[in-house]
């Protein structure tokens, strides 16, 4: 899983299998699909679902972007079976050997865990509901009613992701082997996710793998010391600690450029592509450098001078409806653009040798024993069939309940417009799923914002916000999860799993998402400030998800003076961005701009720019000191910096529960003859 600003912008492993890595693979005797899901796996798989659920909320409650963690969940599964067999051989049990085709299934189950953390919505539509949410935008504010409010219930959402999580799932299930196999679509992050786990069951690949552990529990030690010692300085409040030290200075520090020495924020900027992380700094210097402090001198023309800083009808509302033209271009550019391809390559099948990213079939001599593997994959992965009328039945049979149980949760949202949504699903699930496997890039944020407008538009005033937002949630699970599960077959694919032990952890990872994700987010929603716009956990798409379905229902009418057109200046800005990098040589577009990430700085600050920018020059040195080793350990120092610092997320949460504040304020003001 992933979000749209980063999945497809860049690839750092190759498309094509390297041959001499798919010779290491040793053709053993492959367990039965029963035997690859095994207890040690069901129980790192919880325990490293609860880990990345806890990172991908309080990335998802501060800044919106969430990188691929799919390595990194590679990783510490290998780590953590290795770290189990090693004790218990130590004290003398017979153990079970580790394959990678277990090593798959955790993989498996620990991203469709915390994938329910991002399509859940607890970062955008479902938080949007919330009474802090409906506040912020003003009880007063055209179309935002106070009975369009539905605060955050562990039982309910726990519920809500039950009835529509699994649908997803069974909608493609039949197609598996011809989107894999037939069209060998290659699924990006699923085929190095594949390598990597393939290199870790050889020889020179443990080996490797052994050292990248070292090097991940070595960052993580330092960021989590690192968090801690941050919190003893950070005092009560929101304006003490390093959280909020002035590295550039009192005057910048007020537009939001400073270096907050986030741990989590340097890893994104290792883990995300330079482009996106000099993308998002671009906006914060569009943004807060230029465009805010113009539009502030207007004050008292364009909008009232003595409006609250977060009143919708001032800068506020700049702010937040700029970003989400950014995200609208953006997002509905790629959305045409990939069905366009997929169109195009479902109706031209002379193309798609000569088009598509393919695992290339030679026949030379020397290639027989890899024509070979490959016929050994195929057969794997057709030997455990999933019986059509499974599926089928399973996604009719759950369709009916979800249909009779969603209206009681959101009663805005008719049965007959759930209903309607069930019967589209399925396609739209095609179409970004076979466009995930084209390009890496899943535009299910894009479809539920679809679904949130058309939604909120026919409901209307009356209980509009509400269905909307819910009917966003229902499409972004489907689209979400059908994506997930082909990128996870083509990773079993390439691991000689069982296609059926890879649904089969699908749904246990899913089931175990749909209670993990709302207890990890409880934990925010009870410990923290979330949604305060002066706080750390600030929810910025909370607001623009409701903003949405605002604007679904009652148009543009109260915008700022002149915010409509620079909307549209955005828009367009967008559009052309995304069509100047699709039409211009490779040479220039790696340079051009992604206008998703460049709206995340918007409405957020700068603050997180500066440091996701830190982290790709770091990248970017050592990659010309040593690209071997940067290549080799990029992903493991940023994996730890971020799992160190989501760690302490528990401790800190359980302090502030019991409400123990750190004991020093560490504050910077100008001095006394400034």
């Amino acid at each position: 899983m992933g979000t749209e600003s980063t999945a497809a912008v860049e690839i750092a492993e190759p498309l094509i299998l390297d041959s001499e890595k798919i010779r290491d693979i040793e053709f053993d005797t492959i367990p039965e699909w029963k035997e690859q899901i095994t207890i040690r796996g069901l129980v790192a798989s919880a325990v490293l679902g609860g880990l990345f659920c806890i990172i991908t909320h309080k990335l998802n409650l501060t800044v919106g972007i969430i990188p691929s963690l799919n390595v990194a969940a590679g990783l510490l599964g290998f780590f953590f079976i290795k770290s189990w067999t090693g004790i218990l051989s130590k004290l003398g049990f017979s153990i079970q050997p580790f394959t990678r085709q277990e090593n798959t299934m955790i993989q498996t189950c620990v991203v469709a865990c915390y994938g329910l953390a991002f399509s859940g919505g607890f970062g955008s539509y479902m938080i949007a509901m919330d009474d802090r949410t409906y506040k912020l935008i003003g009880v007063d504010y055209p179309g935002n009613r106070a009975e369009d409010v539905k605060n955050p219930g562990l039982w309910w959402m726990m519920g809500f992701l039950f009835v529509v999580s699994f649908l997803g799932l069974f909608s493609l299930v039949p197609l598996r082997k011809v989107m894999v196999m037939d069209y060998k679509l290659t699924y990006p992050s699923g085929t190095a996710t594949a390598m990597l786990i393939n290199s870790f069951h050889t020889n020179s690949g443990a080996e490797l793998a052994g050292k990248q552990v070292k090097s991940l529990g070595k960052y993580l030690s330092i960021s989590l010391c690192w968090s801690c010692f941050k919190w003893f300085f950070s005092g009560i409040g929101d304006s003490c600690g390093f959280d909020n030290f002035p590295t550039l200075g009192l005057t910048l520090f007020k537009n939001t450029f400073y270096f907050d020495f986030s741990p989590t924020y340097i890893g994104c900027g290792l883990i995300c592509p330079h482009i996106v992380n000099c993308s998002v700094l671009l906006g914060a210097i569009i943004s807060w450098g230029v465009l805010w402090p113009y539009i502030s001198q207007h004050a008292g023309d364009w909008y009232p001078a003595d409006l609250g800083s977060n009143d919708f009808k001032g800068l506020y509302g700049y702010k937040v409806f700029i970003a989400i033209a950014l995200i609208l271009g953006d997002g509905l550019y790629n959305l045409v653009k990939i069905i366009a391809i997929t169109l195009r390559e479902l109706c031209n099948n002379s193309a798609k040798q000569k088009n598509l990213p393919i695992i290339s079939e030679v026949s030379d001599g020397e290639s027989s024993k890899l024509l070979t593997e490959q016929r050994k994959r195929d057969e794997v992965f057709l030997k455990d069939r999933i019986p059509s009328w499974f599926a089928v039945s399973g996604y009719v049979g759950l369709a009916a309940i979800s249909t009779a149980t969603i209206p009681s949760i959101f009663p805005p949202l008719k049965w007959y417009l759930v209903l309607c949504s069930y019967i589209i699903a399925p396609a739209l699930a095609f179409c970004n799923s076979y466009g995930t496997g084209l390009t890496d890039w899943s535009l299910a944020t894009t479809y539920g914002k679809i679904g949130l407008f058309i939604i909120a538009s026919l409901v209307g005033s009356d209980g509009g916000v509400i269905a909307g937002l819910a009917a966003c949630g229902v499409m972004m699970s489907i689209v979400s999860t059908a994506a997930d599960l082909m990128q996870d077959f083509k990773t079993g694919y390439l691991t000689l799993s069982s296609a059926k032990s890879m649904f089969v952890s699908q749904l246990i990872g899913t089931a175990m998402g749909c209670i993990i994700a709302p207890l990890t987010f409880w934990l925010f929603w009870t410990a923290f400030d979330v949604g305060s716009p002066d706080g750390p956990y600030k929810a910025p798409y909370a607001v623009i998800f409701r903003e949405m379905a605002i604007l679904g229902i009652e148009g543009f009418s109260e915008l700022p003076k002149h915010c409509l057109a620079l909307c549209c200046g955005f828009f367009v800005a967008a559009v052309v961005l995304n069509l100047l990098r699709d039409v211009t040589p490779a040479w220039v577009s790696q340079f051009i701009p992604i206008p998703m990430a460049m709206a995340v700085p918007f409405y957020i600050g700068a603050y997180f720019a500066i440091d996701m920018f830190v982290g790709t020059v770091i990248l970017y040195i050592w990659e010309r000191v040593n690209r071997k080793d940067a290549e080799d350990y990029a992903g493991a120092v940023a994996s730890g910096l971020i799992c160190g610092d989501g760690i302490w997320t528990i401790p800190s949460a359980i302090l502030s529960i019991f409400r123990i504040n750190p004991p020093i304020c560490m504050y910077f003001g100008p001095s006394a003859g400034s």
